[in-house]
């Protein structure tokens, strides 16, 4: 890959194995219509969205030192993501995840994630400091302080996290400028419901964006400097599956931050990415390249921010 990477990440890294139902997943039961496996992860499949973008970007979580029988890593080094700098062990593999996803697009995700999470410790500033963006998920908790060096060498730390495990989550969601969260995260942490006390409660002054993703209500987001807070309504879309559309996002949102781009502007682009994400099958097949995304967003009556309160 030529050039300096400009976003790293590490994660979750998994295979998927997917059924299509015929009815909503709340139905409770359904008849197959459909099966397909597919290469997955939060951080994974966002650095493939950001490369599907034109973004370099480089996976730094653990891989299987036997790495040709690393089918996991072979898909990542497939759609364009670096793999040379990520560490190496024999106990290292893929998350294996099980997803139903129901006639009206949405999906239940059970997964398996007794593997090596995070990266390795010693990890040389020198792999760090070649990206402008770090992004992570949850699992990050098993390498916070990788994540405090990147951050302390001046890289944007983008936070994907759905869970919490108390205080070591807590540090994580200190170290990260750029919290993109999903929305029912954002109300567990903050004990809040609306988006501009959800956005207030998760803001300090060491942040650079808080953005809360809503599904089919769009988004939610803060940025430092300003006085407002912002709704991105979403795109009018037909969902055939919604697997991978936050993952899109993430990709998206850290593709347009290291090009220099504003929080807000990084919001608007990752909106469409991740609209364009869910008309198809799959976490990754459906990902969206640069070409669709600029078009997507240049069509007449695309959803632009709304200022909806002051901060």
């Amino acid at each position: 890959m030529p050039g300096p990477l400009q976003i790293l990440g590490f994660g979750a890294l998994a295979i998927d194995d997917i059924l299509y139902v015929d009815q909503p997943l709340s139905s409770g039961k359904g008849r197959v219509v459909d099966r397909l496996r597919d290469h997955g992860g939060n951080v994974a499949t966002a650095l493939v969205a950001a490369s599907k973008l034109g973004a370099r970007a480089g996976f730094i979580g653990w891989l299987n030192d036997a790495l040709p029988e690393d089918a996991a890593a072979r898909a990542l080094a497939a759609e364009g993501v670096d793999i040379s700098f990520a560490p190496r062990r024999a106990d290292a593999g893929p998350i294996r995840s099980l997803i139903t996803v129901g006639a009206d697009g949405e999906r239940f995700i059970a997964y398996d994630d007794a593997v090596p999470q995070g990266t390795c410790e010693s990890l040389s500033d020198t792999v760090l400091v070649q990206a402008k963006v770090l992004l992570i998920d949850g699992y990050a908790t098993h390498s916070a302080a990788v994540v405090a060096r990147a951050r302390r060498l001046g890289l944007a730390i983008v936070a994907d996290i759905e869970w919490s495990l108390g205080a070591a989550t807590e540090d994580l969601l200190r170290l990260s400028d750029h919290l993109v969260l999903p929305y029912a995260f954002g109300e567990s942490q903050s004990g809040e419901q609306e988006p501009a006390a959800i956005l207030r409660a998760l803001w300090t002054p060491e942040r650079a964006a808080v953005v809360l993703t809503r599904g089919a209500l769009g988004c939610y987001l803060r940025q430092a400097g300003e006085e407002v807070l912002w709704h991105l309504p979403p795109h009018p879309v037909q969902a055939v599956d919604t697997t991978g559309a936050g993952d899109c996002f993430h990709g998206a949102y850290a593709a347009a931050l290291a090009e220099g781009n504003t929080a807000l502007e990084s919001a608007v682009f990752a909106n469409a990415a991740a609209a364009l994400s869910v008309a198809g099958h799959g976490g990754r097949r459906a990902l969206p390249d640069l070409a669709a995304c600029r078009a997507k967003l240049a069509e007449a009556g695309a959803p632009r921010p709304v200022k909806f309160g002051l901060a």
